[in-house]
Parts: C-alpha cells; structure tokens; sequence
C-alpha cells in the first residue's frame, strides 16, 4: 500500500536529486514529497544513503506506532533521533563551550 513519504537532503550529488524526482516532487530545494510504496521508499533511501557522501539525509513515513511515522538519518547531524521507551525524540548534539563546559545551541 502506497504511504505519503518525505525526504530531505543536503549536500548530495546532483545524480541522486535527478532520481528522486522521478518518484518524488521536489517542493522546495532538497525536499521531496510523495506518495510511494515500502518497497520503492526502501530501494530510495538505500540509494541516497549509499552516496550521501559528506551530505546529509532525513527520511520520515508512516508506520505502526504511537506517533505515526518513523525518521531515519545518514550523515553527520546536529540533531538525532532517539528512542525513548518507544516514543521518537530528537536530541540535540552538544557543543563545547570556551570554558570546558557543553551546552545545548539554539
């Protein structure tokens, strides 16, 4: 069955942006939108998570949990997603403060 998919990237090369919109709308620069099924979603991340290179990738679709939807990454992040007893969260990377204490950034 066909789910509503959504897909960013940043950073990744010109041949993998030209292959999702085949499947996919691109509505604004490096976000692509549809409606595909698993197994299309599937042979997609597979695809920009096996030449992220440097660049960066977010996949979100639906499935069977609590909140609706799963999110997956490739590439170095800010922000990560975390399981939390079940519930998706999204943590946040710390960074180094000048005086050797770590803070959150905005």
């Amino acid at each position: 069955m066909a789910s509503l998919t959504v897909l960013s990237v940043t950073a990744v090369p010109d041949h993998v942006r030209g292959a999702l919109t085949r499947w996919l709308i691109e509505v604004t620069p490096h976000l692509y939108v549809g409606t595909v099924s698993a197994k299309v979603r599937e042979e997609l991340w597979s695809a920009v998570a096996g030449c992220v290179a440097d660049g960066v990738a977010v996949l979100v679709h639906p499935t069977q949990n609590e909140q609706g939807f799963d999110l997956r990454t490739v590439g170095a992040q800010r922000r990560n997603p975390v399981d939390f007893d079940g519930l998706l969260l999204v943590a946040q990377a710390r960074s180094p403060e000048p005086n050797g204490q770590e803070t959150a950034k905005p």
